[in-house]
């Protein structure tokens, strides 16, 4: 079946939940990975370790987003490009990507293999914690290339209709994380640099099989090396919505960075705790990622082929799915909090923190929901300056402000609060740029096509 069949049959919102549901899935195999990280390195019972690996959350999100911009923005240039129907220029982007990604790997392993120390000291790691945060560190930046290029054909096959193939690799990749997370962390006693390394042979896998699906099942993507060249408009397209997407992890990463340096002035323990937080908090979070990039081969794909009435139902039914799942997670995550951080670390401060940390920051994911849906349409349409716009909101300047501003009126009570009100004010901002230039514009275009 060829990716239109997929786009053009049945329902607009069960095709929309055919392409999405295998990359939801995709996302709760992370999560089962993240936890599974995250338990096998806390059953040491090692504050320590525990604070020294969460400190390094940074390196992998920097790694993805180097990943995205060619992921996401390809995908996005594909997608528009299928639904005008230009095949040989899919197979020539395509091409263009993977190369270019494995470049860029190499390039930023070395890179941040050189400024290991000036970064470690950056992430927050002090002398309790330097040195299981500079075993996780070395591992992840040498690992980078292998890491960053599994993003490429992940997104790429998704915009085929392959949705199920890219979920599968993912699946493969994470179980093989977590089946030698124990073997290495305690049986073989390597502790952070096992932790590291088995997240990087899980990649390792995941890039084999995500090649062979490419050579062996895929009808409009490439691996050709004489396809890698691309007109400049076509590599201005990838890079203004990859780049968008992963200005959005880069800030990601420096709000982490931030948070952690805040929070080390009330000890090791509280960074513990919003490392084992976050971990649960994605049990939301990624299912709401899952969702919201499930439908970015289609909203691309209207988007290209003029398809305004299909594009505005699609999108209503998304927000509202996304929104009561979201409320109904988060309603469930806020009562069971206490046994879902118990489940990390016995220690009482961490218990307390941990709690306080996970009720407060799940409060607002509904929010966070509609900003993400926001933020995908525009990437998917080709709207990079909104898409980043956007994306700097909740993760970046918004944040970055209420943080300064919280932490210095009301401690670690405001370091702590500075995400949900972040949500707040990025929902008001984000959904009245999204309904005045995007959503508005889509329902006039309806009328003059009808």
């Amino acid at each position: 079946m060829t990716e239109k069949n997929i786009f053009e049959k049945g329902d607009i919102r069960l095709t929309y939940l055919k392409l999405a549901l295998p990359v939801v899935l995709g996302m709760v195999s992370s999560i089962v990975y993240n936890i599974a990280d995250t338990y096998f390195i806390s059953r040491t019972q090692n504050t320590a370790l525990v604070a020294g690996v969460s400190l390094c959350a940074p390196v992998f999100t920097v790694i993805m987003a180097f990943g995205n911009i060619f992921g996401q923005g390809g995908m996005s240039l594909i997608s528009r490009l299928f639904g005008k129907g230009d095949m040989a220029n899919v197979k020539r982007v395509s091409a263009f990507c993977f190369y270019t990604a494995l470049i860029t790997g190499a390039v930023l392993a070395a890179l941040l293999l050189v400024l290991r120390g000036p970064a470690l000291g950056m992430l927050g790691a002090d002398e309790e914690t330097f040195a299981y945060a500079s075993q996780y560190f070395t591992v992840l930046a040498a690992g980078a290339p292998l890491i960053l290029v599994s993003f490429i054909h992940t997104n790429l096959l998704r915009s085929e209709g392959f949705a199920s193939l890219s979920m599968a690799a993912t699946m493969a990749g994470l179980l093989l994380n977590v089946i030698l997370d124990p073997v290495m962390i305690t049986g073989m006693g390597m502790g952070a640099f096992g932790a590291a390394l088995a997240s990087v042979l899980g990649y390792v896998l995941q890039d084999v099989m995500l090649l062979v699906f490419v050579l062996r099942k895929s009808k409009m993507l490439s691996v050709d090396p004489s396809l890698i060249r691309i007109s400049p408009s076509y590599a201005a397209q990838i890079f203004s919505v990859g780049i968008s997407a992963a200005l959005a992890n880069w800030m990601s990463s420096l709000c982490l960075i931030v948070t952690n340096n805040f929070l080390l002035a009330y000890g090791n323990d509280k960074i513990a705790a919003m490392g084992i937080a976050q971990k649960v908090l994605m049990i939301v979070l990624l299912l709401i990622v899952g969702f919201s990039f499930g439908g970015a081969p289609i909203y691309g794909y209207y988007y290209g082929g003029r398809r305004m009435k299909e594009l505005k139902r699609l999108i209503r039914f998304v927000l509202c799915f996304l929104v009561g799942m979201s409320l109904v997670l988060s309603c469930a995550l806020f009562l069971a909090a206490e046994k879902c951080v118990g489940v990390f670390l016995e220690d009482p401060s961490v218990m307390e923190a941990g709690v306080f940390i996970l009720r407060c920051q799940i409060s607002t994911m509904c929010l966070a929901a509609v900003v993400q849906v926001i933020i995908v349409i525009y990437q998917a349409s080709g709207r990079a300056a909104e898409a980043l716009i956007v994306s700097l909101m909740r993760q970046g300047i918004v944040f970055l402000a209420v943080i300064f501003i919280a932490g210095r009126l009301a401690g670690y009570h405001g370091v702590i609060c500075a995400q949900p009100v972040s949500d707040i004010l990025t929902f008001v901002l984000a959904g009245s740029l999204f309904l005045k230039r995007y959503y508005l514009k889509l329902e006039a275009a309806d009328r003059d096509s009808a």
